[in-house]
């Protein structure tokens, strides 16, 4: 029962991760013949296409191991490639792999690579490109936050949790680097030739090949990560081997992608340039759109949606996605519950949506968000349901009982962190006048670059903060191990061990009754404790140029442009 459980809910999420086809805008830059020029067609006169977009942040860091955000990964998504890759209709087919086989247990995957395949710089790919990639996200002294997407390998964990020394001792330090070969050794990785690459899960996990198409499953090249540390920070010394690779990086200005001659898949990549603008005030990269200066632009100011719903360059779709704000549960008065759900209770999350968000998005009474099945004919989030409700009466009652548990007699002014963006401004700015109406609570507001936020959110230096989560793979673990006591992503400090304990039941089982139970009873824990406030579900409304095609939105990426053509 257990085998068949496996097998067909992992061909459930096969078929269930839903994208949408849509067109974009573009622009073809065609070169005029000189003077005296006959006009024959050459490259130049036939035109290079140049598509424009916007990066809403300057990088922080375009390496596979330790990007951390969209910021990072929209660039990484065209510039490098994974085992495997999805259609626009969701499929998940050959990417650097050719095929594969999973065992009968689901517990081992053997990856075949394609013939030919090369990086940027025309190096091979090979299978021990793979195995090197995942190794060192794994080592504790890259300290790469997303790591813990490679604890599904067997021996992932135990070699990532590994507690470095602080001593300088050569001896201690020799001991170290002895006991760390001998765990990065038990990792479930293994080139076993240049182009076979053989994993073992530490439990069958439904939606692992959905993984491999995850920024943190794909490769490095070996030699130049060994050569040059510090290979990803300038364009001059960048590798990479998807469809683009980066030529040109003006920091916190622009980055220029090129086609990559050597992707094994070029002739169907119609793109020459892809050109990313790093904007991060909405108002101007629409005014930019708006200028013929950048071909397509997500997100759109809000106060511009309403203008937009009859106008044929408006696009919006779903988006699994959670918008919420961080409490810092180690921070006084946050430690307790009754204050935390006072202020969830206290906003008004369908005014937020309505007149400030306005793109359609759902009021949000759970964390996990609508788009994920359950089985054949449920979905995940519907059959949860709301977990909590607004209630301003009850928030006031529950504020003063959690005060005065904490030897308050009134709550003090607190400040809301947010990356700078006007969009974020004017949600942070409702809630602000939500808890000061309804509670009578004082709140500043502090905006900071979106890097310098991660930062100080990892390093709780913050009391409440902006945060948003888009699900890395289709399964509502995505968004469940988020606050697992030692994650981390758990940038609200959470620490409860019966969520643990059930997140770990539903790892490891490959029941899916029993995951899925699991997972549903965590999530009502987490709404009941309220480590973090959910306000509303993401949606993806975005303009686009009407002479661009090929584009799709995945549901938990944002959309891709590898394919996409521009049409004259």
């Amino acid at each position: 029962m257990k085998k068949k459980s496996f097998y067909s809910f992992f061909a459930v999420f096969l078929a269930a991760m839903l994208m949408l086809a849509g067109c974009f805008g573009g622009k073809e830059e065609t070169a005029k013949p000189a003077d005296g020029d006959s006009g024959k067609k050459t490259e130049e006169s036939k035109g290079t296409k140049v598509l424009r977009l916007n990066n809403t942040e300057e990088p922080g860091a375009l390496h596979p191991g330790l990007a951390q955000g969209t910021h990072d990964s929209w660039i990484l998504e065209g510039t490098f490639e994974g085992l495997t890759k999805k259609t626009p209709e969701g499929k998940i087919v050959e990417g650097m792999a050719e095929k594969w086989e999973p065992s009968k247990d689901g517990l081992k995957w053997t990856f075949h690579l394609r013939d030919g395949i090369k990086w940027s710089n025309g190096d091979p790919v090979t299978a021990e490109d793979f195995e090197y990639a995942w190794k060192y996200a794994l080592n504790p002294k890259t300290a790469s936050d997303y790591a813990y997407q490679l604890y599904y390998l067997k021996g992932g964990s135990e070699y990532n949790n590994y507690k470095l020394t602080k001593s300088k001792d050569p001896k201690k330090l020799a001991k170290q680097d002895k006991e760390l070969k001998a765990l990065e050794d038990k990792v479930g990785v293994k080139a076993t030739d240049d182009k076979t690459l053989v994993v073992t899960l530490s439990a069958p996990t439904a939606y692992f090949l959905d993984l491999t198409n995850f920024y943190t499953y794909y490769p490095i090249n070996k030699k130049v990560q060994e050569a040059n540390p510090k290979w990803y920070t300038e364009a001059s010394s960048y590798v990479s081997n998807g469809a683009f690779k980066l030529t040109e990086w003006k920091h916190k200005e622009s980055l220029k992608l090129e086609k990559n001659e050597n992707y094994y898949d070029k002739d169907n990549i119609k793109l020459d340039e892809v050109d990313f603008a790093v904007i991060d005030n909405e108002s101007t990269a629409y005014q930019m759109y708006q200028n013929g200066e950048l071909d397509m632009v997500y997100p759109i100011p809000q106060d511009v949606l309403p203008t937009l719903k009859d106008n044929k360059e408006f696009h919006n779709s779903p988006d699994l996605a959670t918008y919420y704000y961080n409490l810092n549960n180690n921070k006084k008065p946050f430690t307790n519950a009754k204050v935390r759900k006072a202020l969830s209770m206290a906003i008004d999350r369908k005014a937020i949506v309505d007149s400030v968000a306005q793109g359609g998005q759902q009021p949000a009474y759970s964390v996990v968000p609508p788009g994920i099945p359950e089985d054949e004919s449920t979905d995940y989030q519907k059959k949860g349901g709301d977990l909590f409700s607004e209630d301003v009466d009850q928030a006031k009652t529950l504020l003063a009982e959690g005060l005065k548990e904490e030897g308050m007699s009134k709550m003090p002014k607190f400040s809301i962190l947010y990356n700078t963006n006007e969009g974020h401004k004017k949600i942070a700015e409702a809630v602000q006048q939500m808890w000061k109406k309804n509670l009578g609570v004082d709140v500043s507001l502090e905006n900071v670059e979106f890097q310098v936020k991660i930062d100080r959110e990892h390093a709780g230096d913050y009391e409440v903060s902006r945060a948003g989560w888009i699900g890395d793979y289709v399964d509502p673990m995505t968004f469940m191990d988020l606050w697992v006591s030692t994650g981390p992503q758990n940038d609200a400090k959470f620490n409860n061990k019966e969520y643990d304990k059930l997140i770990d039941t539903a790892k490891k089982s490959i029941d899916n009754e029993v995951r899925m139970k699991a997972m549903h009873d965590a999530e009502k824990i987490l709404m009941e404790e309220m480590p973090v406030i959910p306000v509303y579900f993401y949606t993806k409304p975005y303009v686009l140029k009407e002479n661009v095609t090929g584009f799709f939105t995945p549901i938990n990426r944002y959309p891709q442009y590898i394919y996409a053509d521009i049409e004259k």
